[in-house]
């Protein structure tokens, strides 16, 4: 094998076992230095031990944990839209009086309905999976299928993607947000009650009575976005950065019987109400989200008619054979979330 020397800019002519003592004398020498191609051809040595198992790269995803999807959504639409509905009626002499008639009424009130359509695009998104013949049957042989490898990157970039489009949105397209920016959604900043006036979570459990101020601040704004909803829902999740949510692994007491997060999980108005357990999840992009770089908490209901995200699943088209290449392409359809009643939402700055 030939290899560029760093030292001399020459090639020198090395064998298997002199590119192992190369790569123990020169630390520039990497083991991506000795794959012949994309394929993951490696030397190795004679008493070399090498893992068969492909470890693909450290990726996770939770969208499909924290949002319903709408999937009546098709490849042919180019719109996913919904509407939603305002009801009136006069009440009588008393505009917010109650619909009172008598024997001598000549007006009788009627009920009026409004119906607003809310239209999002649906955007098409697009990988293609190619490979030639020659890398197909020699990762056959290596027994690292070529093919499959690139069909697990397509489907990790495609999860990733939506990922973001349900957190996020997009921000190169107008007016395209996800679960944690829409401008729609009530914000406020968490207390001042922290060491040196501080709103954080660390900045209050350095504190005596620590627990009991991070405790205040999550019910207090579970109940402030219930209130927003003209006290109709109950948040049933709540998202926040990973820093914040392992400090809620705290104890509540000296005791150590019982931590801040699994107190609030069963102590709380949605679990008193409903029977069933308040859901804390840490999300990577609540850091930062909130305003001038704030780190933010978001409250919503995980419910279809509350909150959903439109999704056509991938796509393929046939494989197309050219020359020495196998292409096909994988597609699908993008939506935005739909805040169905965002004023069931709301986040919390400053934690």
């Amino acid at each position: 094998m030939l290899i560029n020397s760093p030292k001399d800019g020459a090639f020198t002519a090395l064998s298997t076992p002199s590119i192992i003592r190369a790569r123990a004398m020169d630390s520039a020498f990497t083991m991506d230095a000795a794959t012949m191609d994309s394929v993951g051809t490696f030397f190795i040595e004679e008493l070399e031990r090498l893992d068969p198992t492909l470890h693909e790269p450290l990726v996770m995803v939770s969208w499909g944990r924290d949002i319903d999807l709408r999937e009546d959504v098709g490849v042919s639409d180019d719109l996913s839209s919904f509407t939603r509905s305002a009801f009136g009626s006069t009440g009588g002499i008393n505009p917010a009086g109650k619909n009172w008639i008598s024997a001598e009424t000549t007006a009788i009130p009627a009920a009026q309905v409004d119906i607003d359509k809310i239209a999002q695009p649906l955007r098409e998104w697009g990988s293609t999976v190619q490979y030639t013949y020659r890398e197909l049957e020699k990762g056959m042989r290596l027994g690292r299928p070529i093919d499959a490898q690139k069909l697990a990157a397509m489907h990790m970039k495609h999860q990733m993607d939506i990922d973001e489009m349900v957190y996020i949105g997009e921000p190169a397209f107008q007016n395209t947000y996800g679960m944690l920016n829409n401008p729609a959604t009530t914000v406020s900043t968490a207390s001042a009650a922290g060491s040196g006036g501080g709103t954080s979570f660390a900045s209050k459990l350095v504190m005596t009575n620590g627990a009991e101020l991070v405790q205040n601040d999550i019910l207090e704004f579970q109940a402030n976005v219930w209130a927003a909803s003209g006290w109709k829902m109950i948040p049933s999740h709540i998202l926040m950065p990973p820093d914040q949510y392992a400090l809620l692994n705290r104890t509540v007491s000296s005791a150590g019987t019982q931590s801040i997060l699994e107190y609030i999980r069963v102590n709380n108005t949605y679990t008193q109400s409903t029977g069933e357990r308040l859901e804390i999840q840490p999300v990577k992009w609540c850091i930062g989200r909130g305003t001038n770089g704030a780190d933010r908490m978001f409250a919503y209901t995980k419910d279809i008619n509350m909150i959903r995200y439109p999704l056509v699943p991938l796509q393929k088209t046939p494989i197309t054979y050219q020359d020495m290449w196998l292409r096909t392409t994988y597609w699908s359809l993008l939506g935005q979330v739909e805040f169905v009643y965002p004023e069931t939402t709301g986040a919390m700055d400053g934690i």
